[in-house]
């Protein structure tokens, strides 16, 4: 069952994770559930900013692994990648508060926010390789756009994660507070936003997006292709088995 929050206020949309226990992982519910909610916000004219944000000590440790391997192979219609191409499109601005460990999509995610508020304890982590398989949500394509080659290398190739200072020095993040502020300080920077000329403010984003719209779209579907083949493998599902072997499942 889905234990995911979600609430409305001030034009804010909160979309909360809530599955600490699995230190807020998703599963394919977690995924269509975070479709509809995000289908229901850019409908809603009263929704005028989507913040997201997680319950517990941890952000989102990526997929939920054990149900990811036992679902249905990513292809056209997959709530995965439905979800990845409504974020990539979604015209109203997307907030991330952010505290604990992003991991894998928890961290690709942040890429596709407007505005992202780390706590000071925040780490991302970008292990697809370490697990044999390859970048995913066009992650491939922002990260060196954001912080040249060799950093993006350091993140997707090597596997090094990023503490919250680091990862706002270098362009991951807007702002860096305590732990125990960041959840007022998204509600603020939200209902900031939501109070602005409405019109003005998607027009804004939109111009901002255009430029690389159709090659962000092109390259999550290729990215997914290649990640589907490595899926497949004998390399990533021996990495996999293993780490849930380690970690007592997820």
């Amino acid at each position: 069952m889905n234990t995911e929050h979600r609430q409305d206020g001030d034009g804010v949309r909160h979309i909360r994770l809530n599955r600490p226990e699995k230190r807020n992982a998703l599963d394919l519910g977690s995924y269509r559930w975070l479709r509809e909610q995000l289908r229901s916000a850019i409908e809603d004219p009263g929704v005028r900013s989507i913040a997201f944000s997680a319950e517990g000590s941890d952000f989102c440790a990526g997929n939920d692994l054990a149900d990811f391997l036992a679902g249905p192979e990513l292809g056209p219609g997959h709530p995965i990648i439905e979800l990845l191409h409504a974020l990539a499109d979604c015209p109203k601005p997307l907030l991330a508060g952010v505290q604990g460990n992003a991991v894998g999509i928890g961290a690709t995610l942040l890429l596709h926010m407007d505005l992202v508020l780390l706590a000071e304890d925040a780490r991302l982590s970008f292990p697809f390789v370490d697990l044999g398989l390859v970048p995913e949500f066009a992650s491939s394509l922002l990260l060196p756009r954001r912080l040249g080659h060799v950093r993006a290398c350091q993140l997707l190739l090597l596997g090094d994660s990023l503490d919250a200072a680091t990862a706002r020095d270098w362009g991951l993040a807007n702002q860096l507070v305590a732990t125990t502020e960041l959840p007022a300080r998204l509600e603020e920077t939200a209902r900031r936003l939501a109070a602005k000329p409405t019109r003005a403010l998607l027009a804004s984003k939109a111009l901002l997006k255009a430029p690389e719209q159709a090659l962000l779209h092109r390259t999550i579907d290729q990215e997914i292709e290649v990640f589907r083949q490595a899926l497949a493998g004998d390399e990533a599902r021996g990495r996999i088995a293993a780490l849930l072997a380690r970690i007592g499942g997820r």
